[in-house]
């Protein structure tokens, strides 16, 4: 009996292990972050931009020429229903020359698309904060001074050479505060500009 039972345990346990493997690895999947896809200079296009950075509101409701037809009770919809939970952005590998604020051309290219998206009518409306993140090899100091005037470098290009208004965009720096590869601190990934919609 004891051995009967132990053979219909071994065979239940062979048919359940594939679908508990399967589990497994749909789980650690979705606990990878979405924004760790950081976009290089030449896969940069207007489309990518706006697609990364317009705001997905999802409330539940049908919008049908001014009238909106709702499934929740009048003023039942939440704060969190009518935002995001999170803010659009794009990560890009904007490259600069070494140890400098100064950007490269494939850079200059590339943050002429970015122009183009934020002027276009899905993202002509919102704000942006532009983040510049370094690597952390090197004094912490001088890698949050360096982020900060990356970051301003993007949205001074963006401003003075690409017609982006002003009071549109800002400049933070993380430093080395963010890194997406924590595994290898040199990996280009963690130097980095975000650029965020600002939906508050």
């Amino acid at each position: 009996m004891l051995a009967f039972t132990k053979n219909v345990s071994q065979a239940r346990l062979r048919r359940v292990w594939p679908a508990a493997l399967a589990c497994c690895a749909v789980a650690i999947a979705m606990q990878t972050p979405a924004h760790a896809q950081v976009m290089k200079e030449k896969d940069i296009t207007e489309q990518s931009i706006t697609n990364a950075l317009t705001p997905n509101e999802t409330t539940g409701d049908v919008l049908t020429r001014g009238f909106v037809l709702s499934n929740q009770q009048p003023g039942a919809m939440s704060a969190k229903a009518k935002r995001p939970a999170k803010a659009p952005s794009a990560q890009m590998l904007i490259t600069f020359a070494t140890n400098s604020t100064d950007l490269t051309s494939t850079a200059r290219g590339a943050l002429d698309k970015v122009a183009r998206a934020l002027q276009s009518d899905k993202l002509s409306a919102f704000r942006f904060r532009v983040e510049g993140h370094a690597d952390p090899r090197g004094n912490a100091d001088a890698n949050m001074t360096l982020s900060q005037q990356r970051a301003q470098a993007v949205v001074d290009y963006l401003t003075q050479q690409d017609g982006i208004a002003a009071e549109r965009l800002s400049a933070v720096g993380k430093g080395s505060n963010e890194p997406l590869n924590t595994r290898n601190p040199a990996a280009p990934e963690n130097r980095r500009v975000t650029i965020v919609t600002v939906t508050d």
